[in-house]
């Protein structure tokens, strides 16, 4: 088969596209067929950072495609079933990022009839999503339609990955949703997500509007940028509001006020989707599953998400397109070369 390594931290240049046997699933385990990856910003950092105890790592989280073996244990039920697979990479040498991967049999999930590239969307961004949704004091530990009917969602950065999904899953939700953008473009994407009102932060003062919009402020803020928005946060959060902080964008430290966040009782969640507490993961796989089953998300600029398609062999390409930030998903064609 035909599989992405890297044998060496570094730039998108230690990616190789190399031939290897199919592994064979192990006990607990499944073999997936891949038909399409998603690129997380996960697999960049990882690449540049993280120790390789393998010796070699095939990158890629996210995924979509067909289970084609099973090992010891598992269901063999499941040989046939098109499925999404989230979290592959992490901590394992076998990623997406490839023709067949092996993953345990309880980090696939039904896809149904639903598209690979929606399958290959749905894992960390959603997972991501799901837990700046429920992790805030208002907030629910499960999401349904209608989950989230009384709510006010602030999405900082409604155009990126997680944003979209953010969107997506809060207005499955009912929740009134909020995102802010920085041009009209992205503002263009934010609605066509869903969102309820869409606010350019380089054109518009967000505390006056979100307070036009919410008096009282809002519940959740779905933040992509601490350090520069921190100053909005504090002033538009509610009482008992929560700021769940999922990425370090324009900043690697944090300076808040204590006072105006001690009266209202305010919670700042920092949000790793890898370690976060096993319960509330298994809940969101369960939630963004249910969703998907009902129709609830979609993919594709009509969607907010534009598709950003590679071959497997520019996988290196790809990887460099999440790095720079690239606007919407980048998905990897494991077939076809």
């Amino acid at each position: 088969m035909k599989t992405i390594v890297y044998e060496r931290t570094g730039d998108p240049s230690v990616l190789r596209l190399v031939d290897r046997p199919v592994p064979e699933p192990g006990p607990g385990e499944v073999l997936v067929r891949v038909a399409v990856a998603g690129v997380n910003p996960t697999d960049w950092k990882s690449r540049r950072q993280q120790p390789l105890p393998a010796g070699w790592q095939t990158p890629g989280q996210d995924g979509a495609g067909v289970v084609e073996a099973v090992g010891a244990g598992v269901d063999r039920n499941l040989v046939g079933e098109r499925v999404w697979i989230w979290e592959a990479a992490w901590q394992r040498p076998w990623g997406t990022a490839a023709e067949y991967t092996v993953v345990p049999v309880r980090q696939v999930v039904p896809l149904g009839d639903a598209s690979f590239d929606l399958g290959a969307c749905l894992g960390i961004p959603f997972l991501t999503a799901h837990r700046c949704l429920t992790a805030g004091e208002y907030m629910p530990d499960t999401l349904h339609a209608g989950a989230l009917s009384d709510q006010v969602v602030l999405v900082q950065g409604g155009a990126g990955a997680v944003g979209n999904a953010a969107i997506q899953l809060a207005r499955w939700g009912d929740a009134c949703v909020i995102a802010t953008v920085s041009s009209p473009e992205k503002a263009q994407l934010a609605a066509a997500a869903g969102a309820s009102f869409v606010i350019n932060y380089r054109d518009q003062d967000v505390v006056e509007e979100v307070r036009k919009i919410t008096p009282d402020g809002v519940h959740t803020i779905v933040e992509v940028s601490a350090a520069r928005n921190a100053a909005v946060d504090v002033q538009v959060l509610r009482t008992g509001g929560a700021v769940c902080v999922y990425a370090d964008d324009g900043g690697d430290e944090l300076t808040l006020p204590i006072r105006p966040l001690m009266a209202p009782n305010a919670r700042w969640q920092f949000v790793l989707v890898y370690t976060e507490p096993k319960a509330a993961k298994a809940q969101a796989v369960t939630d963004v599953a249910a969703a998907a089953a009902q129709g609830a998300f979609r993919v594709g600029e009509a969607a907010g998400l534009p598709l950003h398609r590679y071959p497997l062999a520019q996988a290196a390409a790809a990887h460099q397109a999440v790095e720079d930030a690239v606007v919407g998903k980048v998905l990897i064609d494991t077939s076809g070369q």
